[in-house]
């Protein structure tokens, strides 16, 4: 058994399940979406089972999970959150912050499901 802190959280809208989540805006009651940006910090991964609009959402907080991708990465990568809450290699560009919301402990391409390490942090490119 791997260890995780999961927590519930209403979601604002529809979430899938395995897609990053961000706390919905504005955040003044801690509703959760699927994360639209890498600029956004993230909350989590949804777990599998995602959930409808105003139902209750398990969100995985730290520990190992499982993502959905929206691009090809490698084990190790910095990952982030693309569009659609899909996770993509974090690569911060001159001058930009990107907040990540763990690392890739697989390899993968977009569609696939990867384990990875949820440690949210920020990659700052001077």
């Amino acid at each position: 058994m791997i260890p995780t802190f999961i927590k519930s959280y209403v979601a604002a809208t529809a979430v899938a399940g395995r897609t990053i989540v961000q706390f919905a805006a504005p955040s003044t009651d801690s509703t959760v979406e699927e994360a639209d940006s890498a600029a956004v910090a993230a909350v989590g991964i949804a777990d599998p089972l995602g959930a409808d609009a105003g139902q209750m959402l398990d969100v995985h907080r730290a520990g190992m999970g499982e993502v959905e991708l929206g691009g090809t990465v490698a084990a190790g990568d910095p990952l982030t959150s693309d569009a659609s809450g899909k996770a993509i290699k974090a690569v911060a560009a001159p001058g930009s912050t990107i907040w990540i919301m763990g690392y890739a402990d697989a390899p993968g391409v977009s569609g696939d499901y990867i384990a990875c390490f949820i440690s949210s942090g920020v990659l700052h490119e001077a």
